[in-house]
């Protein structure tokens, strides 16, 4: 009997077997976020795909792992979340227009993420749509850099489809694959109550450290001269030129972004 078993609301595997779907449900809005919402940049993206692929493993919990869904709809769900946050960012951006970088900076926003999102679009073009999924804090601001500057919606969209797939069903499938090597899937199912609040835990501890992170980052660019407040002027300063976007045949657009 598992210790939390006379107190069944405590009980992991009571936990599990009510959350259901509905864990799915969350993982889902968390990575919609992360790509549809200018906050999202403190959630840990990459970490959870891989999670959720792990937990899909009907080892861990019959017959379809923890969510109760076959991992391939798991994956197509997550995909589908992330282009959906995608599009919503773009949206954002176009819609609002250089007003949305008009903000006092904090551990929510600051403008040296616009300047990397926007250096990686002198880099690489459109293309950094795809690529931006990978990049921590790059695929934010991404898809409200690419509306804002006036991105083609059908090649955006098409980018970020591209992009979704790759990474929110690629990552939650190999996560998936991970779970079938010998020992994984029966550790997994072994400590499935630990990994739980484990993945929670990490959540809150990334999203924390994050914003004190990016609050630390703001006050000594203050510190060394910057008013921390974002004006309109500025704001359409960071605003891409149309050329952004053209693919780069070459790499003669400076040294590529830091990672």
């Amino acid at each position: 009997m598992h210790p939390f078993a006379l107190i069944p609301w405590l009980d992991p595997e009571t936990i599990i077997n009510a959350a259901g779907p509905w864990a799915l449900v969350v993982v889902c809005f968390i990575i919609f976020a992360e790509t549809g919402l200018l906050v999202g940049f403190l959630l840990p993206g990459d970490t959870l795909l891989i999670m959720a692929g792990l937990l899909s493993n009907p080892v861990t919990h019959a017959p379809n792992g923890v969510f109760g869904i076959n991992v391939w709809i798991v994956g197509l769900l997550i995909g589908l979340s992330a282009f959906l946050g995608g599009e919503v960012g773009y949206l954002i951006g176009r819609k609002g227009g250089p007003a949305v970088f008009e903000r006092k900076e904090s551990g929510l926003f600051s403008r040296s993420n616009v300047d990397r999102t926007n250096a990686f679009f002198e880099r690489y073009g459109g293309v950094t749509v795809i690529l931006a999924r990978f990049v921590p804090i790059v695929r934010t601001f991404a898809p409200v850099a690419a509306g804002v500057g006036k991105m083609a919606w059908h090649k955006y969209s098409l980018y970020n489809l591209i992009g979704a797939v790759i990474w929110g069903f690629g990552l939650t499938v190999i996560g998936y694959l991970v779970s079938l090597i010998p020992g994984v899937g029966e550790f997994v199912a072994s400590y499935i109550d630990v990994i739980l609040l484990a993945a929670v835990a990490g959540t809150l501890v990334f999203i924390v450290w994050h914003y004190f992170a990016e609050k630390r980052k703001v006050k000594r660019e203050m510190a060394a001269g910057s008013d921390g407040v974002i004006d309109p002027k500025e704001a359409r300063d960071l605003v891409l030129e149309p050329e952004a976007f053209d693919e780069k045949q070459d790499g003669s657009r400076g040294d590529a972004p830091r990672l």
